[in-house]
C-alpha cells in the first residue's frame, strides 16, 4: 500500500498536508466515518482523492453542483488519474455503457448527482462495483435537494464501505444535521477554526463604486477578485479597469468553458491581474496569493461571503475582503432574494405550465429530457422571468426537475466593425437597427470577443419575435457585420417526479416555508453583519458559524477604524 504522502508527492507536488488533512486521511484508511468541516482553501478535495489512490476500488463522490464535478474530473485527468462524471441529460444506452466503464475501466472516481443515487439502474451498477468510500460535498441547508438526506441509501448498496462528509461553511447545528441524515456511524468529526487572522475584514461606504475600485486597486499590482452580481457587469467593470490601465479579465457561468480556461490563466499566471467574476467562480481554484477580494454588492449569505472572501490570502501573507456599500444596497438585497420570492400557488402554476408547455401527461415524466427556451416559456405564460427562475430553481432544488446549463449549444455574436462603421451601417439598414441596438445595449464587449447572448431576452426587449431576431443574426452575418454561431437552447431539462400536479408541489410544502425562512435569516444576518459598528467583524463572522471565546482581530474596519475609507491594500 502506498503512503499517503507519496501520492501527494506525486500527483500533487506537495511535501507535506495542510493543517487537520493529515488526520482526517487517516481516519479514513481506518475505515472510519468522518466528518470534516474545512474552510475555504482547507483542501477537502485532497482529504478524499488521496486515500481514494491508496486504497483498491473505486471512490463514488456525490455533488450537487455540475461545476464542481467536471472541473475536478478534468484536474484528476490531468494527472493521470482516470474520473467520471455523470450528469444529467444522458439517454438509457449512454448511462448504461458509463457505468460499465466504471465497473471494467479501471476507474477511480465516480462523480454523481444525489438524483443519479436514486436511479435503480445506477444502484444496480454500483452494487457490481469495488468501492472502497463514498463521499459527499455540500453547503447544507432546508434549500438543498432532499435526495441529497437519501444518499444513505448507499449503506445498502455496500455496507461495508465508510461515508465521508465534507462542507466549507456550517453552523453547529447544521452539522448535527449532516451527521443524523447520512445516518454516519461513530463518525470522527474534525473542525478547523475558520479564524483568517491575516485577512483585514473591511467594509466601506462609498456612492461611486468605480471610482473607490480604482483607488483601491491602484495601490497595488498584487492578485485581486472582484465579485459581482450578474454577468453583464463583470465584462463591464472588467473593460472599466482597463480603461483605467488595471489589467483585467472577467468570469462568469454563461462563459464558453474555452474562454472561461483562457480567463482563468491569464489571472491565475498573473498576466491579469483582476479577476471580475460572479459567484460561478471559484470552486477548486486555489491561488494562493490574492492580495484583496472585493464585493460591490451586498453577499445574499454569510455563507457565500466567506468562502468568497476566504480566496484571499492563503499564502497566509496580510489580505483585505472589502465590501462597498451604499444607501440603496439593503433595498437591492431585499427585492432581489426576499421580494421575490415565489408563494406556492405561483409555484404550482409555473410546473403546470411546464407539464403543458411539454406535453407530459398525468403520471408520465421520470427520465424525459428536452431542450428548453426559458424565455420563450415565460412570454407564452406571461410569467415574470426572474420569479420563474427562482422557481425552476426550487423545483430543481427538490428534485422534481432537474436543469443543466448547455454551454455548447449557446448562441455567440461578436462584431467586426467598429462601432463608428456600425453607426453609418445601421443608417442605411434601418429595418435591423432596432435590435441590433437593443444587442448593444444589452451587452458589453461585444466588439472585442464572442459574447454568449440570450435571443428570448433581446425578442422580449425589442418586443418581437425569437424568429424575427434570428433573421436580423442572420442579415448581419451574411454582411459580415457580425460574427455568430446558433445555438438551439441555453438549458436541459429533466423531469424526475411524475406529474400529479398540485400533489406533487404539496409534498414539498413545508420544505418551501423552511427554505423563505432560512433565507430571510441569512439576510437578516447580512444586514446585521454591515450594519455593525460595535463588535470586530472576524469575531462578527466566526460566532456566526458557531466559535467562542474569540478575541478580536486588531485589523477590520471596527478595530482599526480608518480615516474617510482610506483603506490601503499594502497595511
Amino acid at each position: 500500500m502506498k503512503d499517503p504522502k507519496q501520492i501527494l508527492q506525486e500527483f500533487w507536488n506537495y511535501g507535506s498536508f495542510k493543517p487537520l488533512q493529515s488526520e482526517i486521511i487517516e481516519s479514513i484508511l481506518d475505515d472510519k466515518d468522518t466528518f470534516a468541516l474545512l474552510p475555504t482553501g482547507g483542501g477537502k478535495s485532497i482529504c478524499f482523492q488521496v486515500p481514494a489512490l491508496v486504497k483498491e476500488g473505486i471512490c463514488i463522490v456525490i455533488s450537487p453542483l455540475v461545476a464542481l464535478m467536471r472541473d475536478q474530473v478534468r484536474q484528476l485527468e490531468n494527472k493521470g488519474i482516470k474520473a467520471l462524471a455523470i450528469t444529467s441529460g444522458l439517454k438509457r444506452k449512454e448511462l448504461d455503457t458509463l457505468l460499465d466503464n466504471c465497473i471494467y475501466g479501471n476507474y477511480k472516481f465516480l462523480y454523481l448527482s444525489p438524483e443519479r443515487l436514486q436511479q435503480v439502474l445506477v444502484q444496480n451498477r454500483i452494487k457490481q462495483m469495488t468501492v472502497d468510500e463514498a463521499h459527499c460535498i455540500s453547503q447544507w441547508g432546508h434549500d438543498f435537494r432532499p435526495s441529497y438526506r437519501n444518499i444513505k441509501l448507499i449503506r445498502d448498496l455496500h455496507p461495508e464501505i465508510n461515508i465521508v462528509a465534507l462542507t466549507a461553511t456550517a453552523k453547529p447545528e447544521v452539522v448535527k444535521d449532516i451527521v443524523s441524515e447520512l445516518k454516519l456511524v461513530e463518525a470522527n468529526i474534525f473542525r478547523k477554526s475558520f479564524s483568517r487572522p491575516n485577512i483585514s475584514y473591511q467594509l466601506i461606504n462609498e456612492e461611486d463604486k468605480h471610482y473607490r475600485i480604482e483607488k483601491l486597486l491602484n495601490s497595488t499590482t498584487e492578485s485581486s477578485i472582484i465579485y459581482v452580481r450578474n454577468r453583464k457587469f463583470s465584462i463591464d467593470i472588467s473593460k472599466f479597469l482597463e480603461s483605467k490601465n488595471i489589467s483585467s479579465t472577467f468570469y462568469h457561468g454563461g462563459l464558453p468553458l474555452e474562454e472561461k480556461n483562457k480567463n482563468l490563466q491569464l489571472w491565475i499566471n498573473n498576466e491579469k491581474q483582476v479577476m471580475v467574476a460572479t459567484n460561478a467562480f471559484g470552486m477548486g481554484i486555489d491561488k494562493p496569493d490574492v492580495k484583496t477580494v472585493i464585493h460591490i454588492n451586498l453577499p445574499e449569505s454569510l455563507e457565500s461571503y466567506f468562502q468568497e472572501a476566504g480566496r484571499a490570502g492563503r499564502n497566509g501573507e496580510h489580505a483585505t475582503a472589502i465590501i462597498l456599500m451604499n444607501k440603496s444596497d439593503e433595498i437591492l438585497l431585499k427585492r432581489q432574494f426576499l421580494d421575490g420570492i415565489p408563494s406556492l400557488e405561483f409555484i404550482k402554476n409555473v410546473y403546470k405550465r411546464l407539464c403543458n408547455y411539454f406535453q407530459i401527461s398525468y403520471g408520465e415524466g421520470p427520465q424525459m429530457n428536452f431542450d428548453f427556451d426559458f424565455y420563450e416559456f415565460c412570454k407564452t405564460y406571461n410569467f415574470d422571468s426572474r420569479k420563474t427562475y427562482d422557481t425552476l430553481q426550487i423545483l430543481d432544488r427538490n428534485s422534481i426537475i432537474g436543469l443543466e446549463p448547455q454551454f455548447t449549444n449557446t448562441s455567440l455574436i461578436q462584431f467586426l466593425i467598429s462601432g463608428e462603421l456600425l453607426l453609418n451601417y445601421l443608417k442605411k439598414n434601418s429595418k435591423i437597427s432596432e435590435i441590433t441596438r437593443v444587442i448593444l445595449r444589452t451587452y458589453g464587449g461585444i466588439f472585442d470577443q464572442g459574447i454568449k447572448i440570450n435571443i428570448g431576452l433581446i425578442a422580449s426587449k425589442a418586443n418581437t419575435s425569437q424568429k424575427n431576431v434570428v433573421a436580423n443574426l442572420k442579415y448581419l452575418e451574411n454582411d459580415s457585420i457580425i460574427k455568430l454561431k446558433l445555438g438551439k437552447s441555453d438549458i436541459n431539462i429533466s423531469f424526475i417526479q411524475p406529474r400529479e400536479d398540485d400533489k406533487t408541489i404539496n409534498r414539498i410544502a413545508t420544505n418551501l416555508e423552511l427554505i423563505n425562512t432560512q433565507k430571510k435569516n441569512q439576510i437578516q444576518a447580512v444586514l446585521n453583519y454591515v450594519e455593525n459598528n460595535a463588535v470586530c467583524r472576524s469575531i462578527k463572522l466566526l460566532s456566526y458559524f458557531g466559535e467562542v471565546d474569540l478575541n478580536p482581530c486588531g485589523i477590520c474596519s471596527v478595530c482599526k477604524p480608518l480615516i474617510d475609507n482610506n483603506v490601503s491594500l499594502l497595511n
